[in-house]
């Protein structure tokens, strides 16, 4: 359904010394857009291939129009996780990477197997990483 996920950010270096860090978490590395033009002022995590025509990624960049970076009232971000211990992970490198807790590392009500964190970045954008499908045994071996 999505081809991609961008984020704003007021500060460049900022950001991605934060999902550099938090990407790591959950296998991510940032997407190689070495040689082509226009990718200056853009970092992304995941898959990037063939100038985009392969793409499942999650960008941050200044905003086009050139003004502050600013979040949505209601907007979150969600990724997955394959274990707890990947949540649990990307949380406290979050928090490391000055971002906020929205919400520690636990099941929530919503579904007994929904193992979730929630956590602002720098500029305040909402992420939440959530794993589903382990009992509690499971996700914490």
């Amino acid at each position: 359904m999505f081809a991609y996920i961008c984020l704003g950010t007021n500060d460049m270096d900022r950001s991605c010394r934060f999902y550099d860090a938090v990407m790591a978490t959950l296998g991510y590395s940032r997407c190689d857009t070495s040689g082509e033009a226009g990718w200056d002022e853009w970092a992304g995590w995941g898959i990037y291939a063939d100038e985009g025509r392969q793409q499942d990624a999650l960008w941050v960049c200044r905003p086009f129009d050139r003004q502050a970076a600013t979040t949505g009232n209601g907007t979150m971000v969600a990724l997955r996780a394959m274990s707890w211990r990947q949540v649990d992970a990307f949380h406290a490198v979050a928090i490391a990477n000055g971002g906020q807790s929205e919400g520690a590392p636990g099941l929530r009500s919503y579904s007994a197997d929904f193992y979730a964190t929630y956590v602002r970045d720098p500029d305040g954008n909402k992420l939440a990483v959530v794993c589903r499908g382990f009992t509690r045994r499971e996700g914490q071996e």
